[in-house]
């Protein structure tokens, strides 16, 4: 009764009282320059390569560390020839390939796309769609176990009585994590707290620990994640309560081990959101030192060019911030979006002008391609984004891994 009576009173207090200043990572007004030196800082290491006095060497990236991800669709796993025809699955899987290091089932992981009836469990297509982004060495993380909201809870499930849906939810978060164990280690362990509590409403506040133990027993190692929104759009409104939340949880022994916040800059997300904004929300979030993904992103203006400006506008701020570890579109293809004008690429393939402004970012400023020769004592140095490298040396290659826990990578060609 304690621990119900503190949470309750904790994420009430988070809606009502203003967080404490937060301490921010970069001055009040964020400069590109100063964006740009953070980004150097933090996600930059040095690659040395030791060889013969004035040999030619040339270093070329092959991935990034940090981690660029997006939302994959159901009609992937070829189940909607109507949503996506044999082409362009095609196409889609090349685009993903290129432009993507991470994902995300759209909808194939939601209970109510795995179990329709009651006791029919099928991950077909959550399945198929890991097995495509396996083949692509694309992870996956889990989204989601489950979420109160009720619009999006199976009509069945509501209906159950306390004792019936308890085991609902022991069976769901023993499943879905142990069904993806080795697979998928990470998941969006409750979906949007702040905005649904129907099975709080019935079984208690204590059924987060639950859950959340339910999924360690599914799997012991898997991760699991707050995911929300209205944190970094919107002035931050819900900010205050999200941190409360997570506060919360943690001091009641549930075992959150990431933080999620949707990056959903929609339609009716117009409330404007300065870098400095974003900034002062990742860094109220970092004072848990845990891991920050950006969960949902898309950007969505009053006109192409408007959101390219608003991808270019805010991108850089989440990639400068040491406490995000990626950062994943919701969508890309006009073809299969959730809000088609916020895509990437249009349906007929043709990027948008977000998608250049993506390409720009991810494959131009922060991507690392260089070349020269050896000084006198053999040696070549240059900064270089944390990531897979092929170096090669007077026609022989190597590759090469520079992470960030390492921060210098060393290459030895005789």
């Amino acid at each position: 009764m304690k621990a119900t009576f503190l949470f309750v009173l904790t994420l009430y207090a988070g809606w009502m009282i203003p967080a404490v200043r937060a301490q921010d990572s970069v001055a009040a007004k964020l400069t590109p320059s100063a964006i740009e030196g953070r980004i150097r800082e933090i996600r930059m290491g040095e690659i040395v390569v030791r060889t013969r006095p004035g040999a030619e060497v040339e270093v070329r990236q092959t991935r990034h560390e940090f981690l660029f991800g997006t939302a994959v669709p159901n009609p992937l796993a070829e189940n909607d020839a109507d949503a996506m025809s044999p082409e362009d699955r095609k196409q889609f899987i090349e685009i993903l390939s290129e432009n993507f290091n991470y994902a995300v089932h759209e909808n194939a992981l939601k209970w109510y796309d795995c179990e329709k009836e009651p006791g029919v469990v099928d991950y077909t297509t959550a399945d198929r769609l890991w097995e495509i982004c396996h083949e692509l060495d694309i992870p996956m993380r889990g989204h989601c176990i489950f979420w109160e909201k009720e619009e999006f809870l199976m009509p069945w499930l509501k209906e159950l009585n306390n004792d019936d849906l308890r085991a609902a939810v022991a069976r769901r978060g023993i499943g879905v994590t142990g069904h993806f164990r080795g697979r998928i280690h990470e998941f969006d362990l409750n979906n949007e707290m702040i905005h649904g509590d129907f099975f709080r409403r019935r079984l208690g506040w204590g059924v987060i620990n639950e859950m959340a133990w339910l999924a360690r027993a599914g799997n012991p190692d898997a991760v699991l994640y707050v995911n929300d929104y209205g944190i970094l759009v919107d002035g931050g409104v819900n900010a205050s309560a999200f941190i409360s939340q997570i506060g919360t949880l943690l001091a009641n022994g549930v075992p959150i081990g990431g933080i999620g916040c949707q990056g959903h800059l929609a339609s009716r997300y117009r409330s404007p959101m300065s870098p400095e904004l974003v900034q002062r929300m990742l860094d109220r979030l970092a004072r848990f030192d845990l891991p920050i993904k950006i969960t949902e992103c898309l950007f969505d203006a009053d006109t192409e060019e408007n959101r390219a400006r608003e991808l270019r506008n805010i991108f850089p701020v989440y990639f400068a911030h040491p406490g995000v570890e990626a950062i994943v579109m919701w969508g890309f293809w006009e073809g299969t979006a959730w809000q088609p004008q916020t895509a990437l690429w249009r349906k007929d393939w043709t990027p948008t002008p977000q998608g250049l402004a993506y390409r720009d970012l991810v494959f131009g400023e922060w991507w690392t391609e260089t070349s020269g020769k050896a000084d006198r004592d053999g040696m070549f140095r240059t900064a270089a984004f944390y990531g897979d490298y092929r170096i090669t040396v007077n026609g022989e290659t190597q590759n090469v891994t520079l992470s960030k826990k390492d921060r210098s990578a060393r290459v030895i060609v005789q």
